[in-house]
């Protein structure tokens, strides 16, 4: 039998990431990207994972998710580069430097308390759970990850990176909560959550110690949370899917007495080159002319936009937050699956078109810029190291043309946004003279995220289950951020969204905008103008924001 090669290899991968026939994805992928088969940043973010942990190649997220045929991306696939010798370590545990994305959350803490700046992902685990082979399998994390072995106490010149030698993110064990609405899963899980909201700094909050601790809460016989907490500091959202494949892979052999699988250790050199820069370097500062480039595009937008009445917002934006969640039925989810489909775009794509269309005719905009939420770095080490390697990147949205034209032509900003994410969002900020409104968060207000595709709605442990929940522990970066939770089974969003720009009332009329959005989008024709799909909001203001306002 004839040994495939390198590239039919890649192409079977793909087939199962994108869900295709391996016998008929071939001849679509020479003539179609990737984006058009169906894959979104998740997909390409899993193919790209398992490119490296089965074959050995180096794929490139941003020509993934570019214009070219999907053949021609994978044949420019390059062999992984060998991992550096491991370090020694240290007798005493060494300061170092900041890495890119480290300072932000670190310096805002100081104003806006913890919850603004945490993060917590959790997993309801069903079956026998055996606390010794959890405790193992975190210590095998902490051993693997430098940035979960990281401090950052205060220097003369601000907060500095801290590697300890050996350090286990800590399990807590909390009680059970009192009267905690057991047969109500999402109530429950819900009630957890907000006590670590009120508890996270207690409980991660010590200056000399890395940021980060698992708390275990028993919901019932057989049933518990087990929470991810960490500072922004830390870990992104990639880098907390990561945290969590990782664990579950390791309990899963430590439970059935095998060795936990060896992976190359993070040391202080592996996570600068992941971040790109020599160790303790200054950040390298993009080119002047990527920079103009981005630039250039960036000023046909608007670059300040409100979605409420003026004189609602406060004067300085608190980065304090509340979330809403939105439920969709499966009727809407196939529908939108069925013009994602038609127009030749994943389905992430129809719910960013729908947000930037809800938020464009509150707003009164034709023209506006999303924040989608991306990573810094698209291939290399970057996405398999726990750090925030992610950033806020604008991503240039026109609301016209035919639905379909339209879709494509998000499609193609994101593309494009992702392609320039490496780009410091402060040297745009700065080319464009945004500074001194203390108000709103420069360049972008509204912000996308989606994180359907970094884990799986459950996965198993060896004889546990695990069903993930997405917390929130109180902070916003925007004045409002849609996220995709979940999508192919129950599919759920979330709206969080910044006080001291909108209120809930607002906030609650904006996530009904965005559900009558989509579904315009789905049941439009593929040539229907863009423009008559939904009312402008601001421009002949409701009653409900007139009384708020």
């Amino acid at each position: 039998m004839q040994t495939p090669t390198p590239l039919e290899e890649l192409l079977d991968l793909a087939a199962d990431v994108l869900c295709h026939d391996r016998r008929t994805l071939p001849a679509g992928a020479s003539g179609s990207p990737f984006l058009t088969l169906g894959g979104g940043l998740g997909q390409a973010m899993r193919l790209q994972a398992r490119a490296d942990e089965q074959l050995g190649l180096s794929l490139d997220v941003a020509q993934l998710l570019g214009a070219a045929p999907l053949t021609d991306v994978l044949a420019r696939a390059v062999p992984l580069a060998p991992a550096p010798p491991a370090a020694t370590p240290d007798r005493e545990p060494r300061e170092h430097a900041l890495l890119p994305g480290q300072l932000a959350p670190l310096t805002a803490q100081r104003y806006v308390g913890p919850g603004a700046v945490h993060r917590v992902l959790s997993a309801e685990l069903a079956g026998p759970l055996d606390l010794a082979v959890l405790r193992t399998a975190l210590g095998v994390l902490g051993a693997r990850h430098e940035g979960l072995r990281t401090a950052f106490p205060e220097a003369a010149r601000g907060p500095v990176r801290r590697v300890l030698d050996a350090y286990a993110p800590p399990l807590i064990v909390l009680p059970e909560l009192p009267g905690a609405p057991a047969a109500d899963r999402e109530a429950a899980v819900d009630a957890v959550h907000a006590r670590l909201a009120r508890e996270v700094e207690r409980l991660i909050g010590h200056p000399d110690r890395p940021p980060v601790a698992f708390a275990l809460t028993r919901l019932g016989a057989q049933r518990h949370l087990l929470s991810f907490l960490c500072h922004d500091a830390v870990a992104d959202a990639w880098s907390a899917a990561l945290v969590w494949r990782e664990l579950l892979a390791d309990y899963a052999r430590a439970a059935a007495g095998r060795q936990p699988a060896p992976a190359p250790q993070t040391t202080r050199a592996t996570t600068d080159r992941a971040a790109d820069r020599p160790a303790d370097r200054p950040v390298a500062l993009p080119p002047p002319a990527l920079v103009a480039e981005r630039v250039e595009r960036i000023r046909e937008f608007p670059t300040a936009l409100d979605l409420t009445a003026p004189g609602r917002r406060t004067a300085v934006f608190d980065f304090r937050g509340e979330r809403l969640p939105v439920a969709l039925d499966a009727e809407l989810r196939d529908a939108v699956d069925a013009t994602a489909a038609r127009a030749g775009v994943p389905h992430g794509t129809v719910l960013l078109a729908a947000w930037a269309l809800a938020v464009g005719r509150r707003s009164g905009h034709e023209w506006l810029l999303v924040g989608a939420e991306l990573p810094r770095r698209s291939a290399g080490p970057a996405l398999r190291t726990v750090a925030p390697g992610s950033t806020n990147v604008p991503v240039c949205c026109e609301l016209e043309g035919g639905v379909d034209y339209f879709l494509r032509g998000v499609a193609c900003a994101f593309g494009e946004a992702l392609a320039h994410a490496a780009l410091d969002t402060d040297a745009l900020v700065r080319e464009l003279g945004l500074r001194g409104d203390r108000s709103r968060t420069p360049l972008v207000q509204v912000a996308f995220a989606d994180h359907d595709g970094l884990l799986p709605a459950r996965a198993g442990a060896g004889p546990l289950t695990a069903r993930f929940h997405h917390g929130h522990l109180g902070g916003a970066t925007a004045d409002a951020a849609l996220t995709v939770l979940r999508w192919h089974e129950e599919p759920l969003l979330a709206l969080d969204f910044a006080p001291c720009a909108l209120d809930r009332a607002q906030a609650t009329e904006l996530a009904h905008e965005l559900r009558a959005a989509l579904a315009a989008l789905a049941a439009a024709g593929e040539a229907d103008p863009v423009e008559d799909l939904l009312p402008t909001t601001l421009a002949a203001p409701s009653l409900s924001l007139a009384a708020s306002g």
